[in-house]
């Protein structure tokens, strides 16, 4: 244990990739108990680990969100949102919230959320004069959103590997998403004064609204479609997320016509990519999750949690404290799939329901994304917009509070968690 963790701290610590520090780890673990033998573990546990058919998802979902992005689909969606609460004071840092919403229900990922507004709306606010660090704050806080509010790619690997329903983790995303765009609306409106944001003269017409809402259409029916057949039994998740990279490509290509061969080339190359990264570490972490179990690590560590307190709110409590302390240095899929064997078990003693117990570890997980040193939507935009990552945090800070608040609500309160998969039957 000693040399698997002093491999896994100082292989970060030097700046190798996660994919290959999880590979390394479990094999330095796996040597350690007998060499040949269970050395011959490692390509069977690799491949184990990526032998799950919802996997196939998560390209489809990426591969559809760079298509919409890349038809020009999004910039829509932020017209309909301008349209709809733009004229507030802070309008276009409401827009930027309520468009991370429709843009969530069309990538699952919070990276390409902080890109797309990154390249667009942080430059559009800044012009309308806003502080670039406050412009990235927002995009950084409504990115989370996406992998939040189905379709998750978070929801997907955690309904794989612990064999809960990835259709009762989607509807159980949509309130806290939803919830996380309220809150940070308010954030802005309280701040509105102090940091004297723009606002709009004068509210747009209803004729305004409706014509926006008639461009944004095309859009905005996708994430219903996902949603509607996954959750009505009429398809799979992967099946789902097919059929919307065929809608986004009948969309972007055949009526917007905004797509080239060479459109197509780049976005498979770039979804080939960001696959390729996600399914490296869970390769790699599906070793180092073996060793663990091997050496039943996850019972001590729940026997050692239960050992501190069997108060169910307690031991919650300090799950949180785990997740969100561990965000700040891990990538979240490692983080996952490493943690949520050793984890659901314990939430599944204190009486925690699978579903409830998923969407809270996704929830804290995502909120990682947005926390320094490793937050990956804040290098995104850093790189993108070319601001300093100290300077976004600096700002960044209120609609941290408020999103952890949020985190709190829903690992608390199982029946707001859960009100809509039990609506839904789920």
């Amino acid at each position: 244990m000693i040399w698997v963790a002093v491999t896994f701290f100082g292989l970060l610590a030097i700046g190798m990739p996660v994919g290959f520090v999880l590979g390394v780890a479990g094999m330095v673990g796996i040597m350690d108990m007998g060499g040949g033998k269970f050395l011959s573990m490692a390509p069977d546990r690799m491949f184990a680990g990526l032998d799950l058919f919802p996997f196939l998802a998560m390209p489809f979902f990426i591969l559809a969100g760079e298509i919409m992005n890349r038809s020009g689909i999004t910039n829509n969606l932020v017209k309909f949102a301008d349209a709809l609460v733009g004229w507030m004071r802070g309008g276009m840092a409401h827009s930027n919230m309520v468009a991370s919403v429709m843009f969530a229900g069309l990538t699952g990922a919070a990276t390409a959320d902080a890109a797309a507004f990154g390249n667009t709306l942080v430059p559009a606010m800044v012009k309308q004069g806003y502080s670039k660090p406050f412009a990235c704050a927002v995009t950084a806080a409504g990115s989370i959103i996406g992998p939040t509010i189905p379709p998750s790619t978070l929801a997907v690997i955690y309904g794989s590997i612990m064999g809960v329903s990835i259709a009762g983790l989607f509807a159980a995303g949509i309130l806290p998403g939803l919830l996380i765009c309220l809150i940070c609306m308010a954030v802005i409106a309280a701040m509105g004064e102090k940091l004297n944001l723009p606002k709009s003269k004068k509210r747009p017409s209803l004729l305004a609204i409706f014509s926006a809402f008639r461009e944004s259409i095309l859009a905005l029916v996708l994430p219903v479609f996902i949603l509607g057949s996954i959750l009505g039994g009429i398809a799979t998740p992967t099946e789902a997320a097919s059929i919307a990279v065929a809608y986004a490509l009948f969309v972007g290509g055949v009526i917007y016509r905004a797509l080239t061969f060479k459109d197509l080339y780049e976005m498979i190359v770039r979804t080939t990519r960001i696959t390729g990264i996600i399914f490296l570490i869970i390769a790699s972490a599906s070793i180092l999750g073996w060793w663990l179990t091997f050496n039943q690590i996850p019972q001590a560590i729940a026997t050692f949690f239960l050992s501190v307190s069997d108060n169910p709110q307690v031991i919650v409590g300090m799950i949180l404290l785990l997740l969100l302390f561990i965000g700040l240095f891990m990538d979240i899929n490692a983080t996952l799939i490493i943690l949520a064997p050793v984890l659901v078990p314990l939430t599944q003693s204190i009486g925690m329901n699978p579903v409830h117990a998923g969407i809270m570890i996704i929830l804290a997980l995502n909120i990682s994304l947005m926390t320094p040193p490793v937050g990956a939507c804040l290098f995104v935009l850093a790189s993108v917009t070319k601001e300093k990552i100290e300077n976004i945090t600096k700002s960044l800070w209120p609609f941290l509070l408020a999103e952890i608040a949020i985190l709190m609500l829903v690992a608390f309160w199982e029946d707001m968690t859960l009100f809509v998969p039990r609506l839904l039957g789920l």
